[in-house]
């Protein structure tokens, strides 16, 4: 029986791609297998948004190598389509897929066997203006799916690899997006995430037909428990979206909304098409329509002349924001961009110490905001176990643990909040 073992870098869409790949391999009789085990066929989906994740992937690649010779080894994704030609040294590299061209891998599988030739599939994905529809039958995790619907990005955020390793925003047709979610639920999936490169930019290259529209749309599935958006630009927060997530009970009460810088000039400098000051007041509107809401948010320290001034500022204003939660990045230099080419390059023990602190600050902020909720009785969605509880997220998207029952797993149920601990919320059913 011929094995194939998936290793995945980097964000929601490889996620949602690998499992797509994966379906493509299943159909043609080979089984999934753990990517530290010995298999016929090695998939390694790559990242290429910060230098560590080029590092990870060439690391990967080596590693399957290794474990077995014989394998073939297919490397695919971001990091592939802008370092083909790199990755194409790397001894034992046999299939080379960038970002398109990912339904025909297990073509270019049977290629490379009866060839024994390397085989090398990177087109211009800047010329590319249609969706690869990848669907899938059925994903690994049993609880939450991703749906991805739309790839690409207009943004050209002076920092950014992505918009030249996916290529322009495209959307995914409306009701493509709809009979998949329609798929998902009768597969038994309760919650569906929808992720996308620039996933509330969806419609942007649609006539008639946006994300507000598409959302209207997919609360409508019968079964459909809970939505939930990967991640959205402030801009493209519209009033309407805010009432829609305001009215809806499936529509969930967390939104990620990068920021990533709270000072104006480093701002500018990113190209980023906003001020800390229109943030602040879509944030204020947000909240007054949704009080207990949870916003996440990107953050990038170290930008190319970023002061300490600047950093401070930073620091402070996202304080007084209260996010929920901070996923925090050193600026990485991606070669071919505009902040590559910057001066005042800052010193990566600098980037460090300013990550640190913005780490602890997320974990106060982080704290601040939980412990609102103790006393309180929040529906959660149980999707594992962890040691002697079952844990699970509220649709604000805070971990809640109960003591441990098997039965409780990809339910949801209300709990009531009854403590704090390291950060998750501990209750009973």
């Amino acid at each position: 029986m011929k094995r194939v073992a998936f290793n995945t870098l980097g964000c929601k869409v490889n996620t949602y791609e690998s499992e797509a790949m994966m379906q493509l391999f299943l159909n043609e009789g080979y089984v999934n297998v753990p990517f530290k085990d010995k298999a016929d066929v090695y998939v390694i989906n790559t990242c290429t948004v910060t230098n560590t994740g080029d590092s990870k992937s060439r690391q990967m690649i080596r590693k399957a190598v290794r474990q077995n010779e014989d394998a073939i080894v297919c490397v695919v994704g971001c990091y592939s389509q802008v370092a083909s030609q790199d990755i194409a040294q790397i001894e034992g590299v046999d299939v080379i897929l960038g970002t398109k061209h990912r339904t025909q891998i297990v073509d270019c599988v049977k290629e490379v066997i009866e060839s024994n030739q390397q085989v090398i599939k990177v087109g211009d994905v800047m010329k590319e203006s249609h969706f690869e529809n990848l669907d899938i039958n059925q994903l690994s995790q049993h609880t939450r799916a991703y749906l991805k619907i739309q790839d690409g990005c207009n943004n050209f955020c002076t920092y950014c690899i992505i918009p030249y390793a996916r290529g322009k925003m495209r959307s995914r047709e409306p009701q493509s997006v709809i009979d998949q979610a329609n798929h998902l639920v009768s597969q038994g999936y309760v919650e569906i995430v929808l992720t996308g490169i620039h996933t509330a930019g969806y419609g942007q290259d649609l006539e008639d037909y946006n994300f507000y529209d598409l959302l209207q749309d997919l609360v409508k599935v019968e079964g459909l428990k809970r939505l939930r958006i990967s991640s959205i630009e402030m801009s493209q927060l519209s009033p309407e979206i805010i009432q829609l997530i305001s009215d809806s009970d499936i529509i969930v009460d967390h939104l990620h909304i990068p920021i990533q810088s709270g000072c104006d000039t480093v701002l500018k400098r990113m190209n980023r098409h906003y001020t800390t000051s229109e943030f602040a007041s879509k944030l204020d509107d947000l909240r007054k329509r949704l009080p207990k809401v949870s916003i996440t948010t990107d953050v990038i320290t170290g930008f190319p002349g970023e002061s300490d001034e600047e950093f401070e500022s930073t620091y402070n204003w996202i304080k007084d924001m209260k996010f929920y939660q901070l996923h925090v990045f050193p600026y990485s230099k991606r070669e071919g961009t505009p902040a590559a080419r910057m001066k005042e390059q800052i010193h990566g023990d600098i980037k460090h110490q300013r990550v640190q602190s913005l780490i602890q600050l997320s974990e106060r902020l982080q704290r601040e905001y939980i412990e609102q909720f103790v006393g309180q009785d929040l529906d959660v969605l149980f999707e594992e176990r962890n040691g002697d509880y079952v844990v699970g997220h509220a649709s604000n998207y805070i971990k809640v643990e109960v003591p441990f029952d098997q039965t409780l797993i990809g339910q949801m149920k209300t709990v009531h909040i009854e403590s704090v601990s390291n950060l998750n919320l501990q209750g009973s059913v």
